[in-house]
């Protein structure tokens, strides 16, 4: 009964303080309902996927990303304004952002890097102001944080370093906006309709893995994009999972190792926009990426064993 009426007060308070991003979960799931049927209804393909399975995707992201971030900012006290600031823009900003990719896909047309038309152009700009909103909010929230006090430790690093990798994840894609060398070598005297691309070393719309469709033939910065984003949610996880164990370790050493599970999560979004850079694809990695990973798992392993080998001789 006790942990019902906790979760009741829970959801007082994530309403109370966080109703725009509340509203921004109700209508994303209108909206991933409507892509559902768009994508049994509609044939048309824009960059070699289903025209609504972009609208699909980010509906479902920008839902899960709201749910989470009203989850963190419950652990902020003190900063009541802050707060309801970081709420308002983020909704707004996701609800205008998933709204122009809706709009273009019901166009036919793609909604990222277009600069074909005035209209096109308007679309993408607009996008990615309030993409930079959202991004300038999410480091609001790192800093609310990180100067929050949340026990116990382990925990708290969770919550802290899982919103600062995300925030690095959501940096990965400003280079996506870059030009590409094509792109460049086509533009003398011709300018640019399209600027920017998911794909590294070909063009978008390529063969790609299902549902993702991230390239299975070049690199893809939309897979470090999303590890890193979804650090939000797994980093977090692991400081919860933390809390009781390992049995008898102190609270440093609960810290310790959630330090190390986010290390080695940032150094994987760091390999993975590596390899990406590298027009390599996920599904095909090459000698030196693989040791990078190999050694990027025996660091953190080693790392892990020295502080559960430390916790067990100060525990006796």
């Amino acid at each position: 009964m006790t942990r019902v009426r906790e979760a009741g007060d829970l959801v007082r308070r994530m309403w109370a303080v966080n109703r725009p991003l509340v509203v921004t979960c109700a209508l994303m799931v209108v909206v991933l309902a409507a892509a559902l049927v768009g994508l049994a209804v509609d044939q048309q393909s824009i960059t070699g996927q289903p025209a609504w399975a972009k609208p699909a995707r980010f509906a479902l992201s920008i839902c899960l990303y709201s749910l989470t971030l009203i989850w963190l900012l419950t652990f902020v006290r003190g900063h009541e304004r802050l707060v309801r600031a970081v709420a308002l823009v983020t909704a707004v900003a996701l609800s205008v952002e998933m709204a122009l990719i809706a709009g273009a896909a019901g166009a036919g047309t793609t909604s990222h890097f277009n600069f074909t038309t005035a209209t096109t152009t308007g679309v993408w700009m607009t996008m990615a102001v309030f993409i930079v909103a959202t991004w300038v909010m999410n480091l609001v929230t790192v800093v609310l944080l990180l100067v929050q006090r949340v026990e116990p430790p382990a925990f708290a690093w969770g919550l802290r370093l899982g919103a600062g990798v995300c925030c690095l994840g959501m940096a990965v894609a400003f280079l996506m906006t870059l030009p590409t060398p094509p792109q460049r070598v086509a533009a003398q005297g011709h300018g640019m309709p399209i600027i920017g691309a998911h794909t590294v070393g070909l063009a978008d719309g390529g063969p790609g893995l299902p549902v993702t469709n991230w390239s299975t033939l070049g690199g893809d910065l939309r897979i470090p994009h999303f590890v890193g984003l979804h650090a939000l949610q797994v980093l977090p996880l692991i400081g919860l999972l933390l809390v009781h164990r390992p049995r008898g370790a102190a609270p440093g050493h609960r810290a310790a190792l959630m330090w190390i599970a986010a290390l080695t999560y940032l150094g994987l979004v760091l390999v993975l926009t590596w390899q990406a850079l590298r027009a390599q694809p996920v599904t095909a990695p090459d000698i030196p990426t693989g040791a990078t990973l190999l050694a990027l798992a025996v660091a953190a392993g080693t790392a892990a064993l020295l502080v559960l080998r430390h916790a067990r001789a100060t525990s006796g």
